[in-house]
């Protein structure tokens, strides 16, 4: 099921692997304030093929994973398929399909930005148990690094009106100006990630809001960045990232 074509992702699952993992210490972070320990039933919404859904695994964690895309869901069930905690399911953020008051903890990995936020608040509300708790997360790539700086202006060259939308936002006023939860806990981690140079190229093929907004001007910024690494005659790029995550529990 694909709830809004806008956001259809099949053509990107295959390189949407290639994308990095969030920060470690952030997730240990976010499971220290929420309490969520070992045997914690978690519902990971825009699942994708696993970024989130994986390390939540590794901590013990019990996995519902709602992905509304087939193909993203078929990857991450292959990468899950020797899990024994984990199911997943088709649906959205804005209507999981998963039963009321059952989670203690609703997460969006990447995912909270192409939802209606209000309306996946209230299915988180609807979802989750009495003081459960909300996060929503975000990789960062530093664009005050320099590579990254130079990938970014080439990029604003090509495609001048580029914006990250609500995706490098401040969640915070929209989920307390929701009502539904208490304060919002900001935690950030950094990570740095080395790839295989023609893997962090292919990587940039799954970032869909460049390629709504590049258009048939994609090819070109694809090529540009290949350029960048050519030029350089590196064979892995070194990629510093923030994990951001804002959480907040249930009133």
């Amino acid at each position: 099921m694909v709830a809004n074509m806008k956001w259809d992702y099949t053509a990107l699952a295959p390189s949407y692997v290639m994308r990095p993992d969030y920060a470690p210490d952030a997730i240990d972070a976010l499971c220290a304030l929420t309490g969520a320990r070992p045997g914690h039933l978690v519902c990971d919404v825009g699942a994708g093929v696993g970024h989130l859904t994986l390390p939540l695994l590794d901590r013990g964690l019990m996995v519902d994973a709602v992905e509304p895309n087939d193909a993203m869901r078929e990857i991450g069930l292959r990468r899950t398929a020797d899990r024994t905690r984990v199911a997943w399911f088709d649906g959205t953020g804005e209507a999981t399909g998963r039963p009321a008051g059952r989670y203690d903890l609703v997460t969006f990995g990447s995912s909270f930005n192409v939802t209606d936020r209000s309306l996946a608040m209230l299915e988180t509300a609807r979802i989750g148990k009495p003081g459960a708790w909300f996060a929503c997360m975000w990789n960062h790539r530093d664009l005050d690094d320099p590579f990254q700086a130079e990938v970014e202006a080439m990029i604003h060259a090509l495609v001048p009106d580029y914006d990250y939308g609500t995706r490098r936002e401040d969640q915070t006023a929209v989920i307390e100006g929701s009502g539904l939860f208490g304060a919002v806990e900001r935690i950030e981690g950094r990570i740095l990630h080395t790839v295989p140079a023609v893997d962090w190229i292919r990587a940039w093929e799954s970032h869909a809001t460049l390629q709504r907004q590049a258009g048939d001007r994609l090819p070109a910024v694809l090529a540009g960045i290949a350029g960048f690494v050519a030029a350089r005659g590196l064979t892995s790029v070194v990629v510093p990232y923030t994990t951001r995550i804002w959480t907040a529990q249930l009133r």
